[in-house]
């Protein structure tokens, strides 16, 4: 019975229609992501310089995967199931910010990925700026 309740929730958050606020995200990104990656999102944050792995360009994921937004692998990374050595911690550093589970959004193979409405936010802004 909990299986098929925790069934229907997915489904009916990921048929809800969860907004996507890009300027949401996007001041986000200036307060909890800039510090590494950069005001411009090319990896060279004023801290990049002390973390053991480089950041990432944050405009380049989807060239760098064969031209596909790698959605599940960034929600991972920010929501922390995905953890990077470099930050020492879970990414984001930021503690509980970005933990919790209230939206489901759909893969590209349809399927749900469960995540906190800040990460739904954030990955907006990530996907409206790729080149």
């Amino acid at each position: 019975m909990k299986t098929e309740l925790c069934a229907l929730a997915v489904t009916l958050m990921a048929g809800a229609g969860f907004a996507e606020n890009v300027e949401e995200g996007a001041a986000l990104y200036r307060t909890h992501c800039a510090t590494c990656h950069g005001i411009d999102m090319d990896g060279n944050g004023p801290m990049a310089g002390v973390l053991m792995i480089k950041p990432d360009n944050l405009l380049t994921l989807s060239s760098g995967n064969s031209g596909e937004f790698p959605l599940v692998r960034v929600i991972k990374r920010i929501d922390g199931r995905d953890p990077l050595v470099s930050h020492g911690s879970p990414m984001p550093v930021y503690g509980d910010f970005f933990e919790g589970v209230d939206v489901a959004l759909k893969t590209p193979t349809g399927q749900p990925i469960m995540t906190s409405q800040p990460v739904v936010e954030l990955v907006a802004f990530l996907q409206s700026v790729q080149q």
